[in-house]
């Protein structure tokens, strides 16, 4: 999983009833071998992620041409 800024990260809930989270990603660092996201959640906090095996990447739409 490697996202780029523009792709959305979401992490799925781990309780039934629980939604999933998404945000924009705006940075991506790549830093022995561990990735982690700046991350900018719908409620305007931004903040660091170390993705988990709950965590997917929705790849940003290219526009057609």
């Amino acid at each position: 999983m490697r996202g780029k800024p523009g792709d959305r990260l979401v992490i799925m809930g781990h309780r039934v009833g629980e939604v999933e989270r998404k945000g924009e990603i705006l940075e991506v660092r790549d830093e022995h071998d561990q990735i982690r996201y700046l991350v900018r959640w719908p409620d305007g906090h931004e903040g660091w992620v170390f993705p988990g095996s709950d965590a997917v990447i929705e790849h940003k739409k290219k526009k057609a041409s």
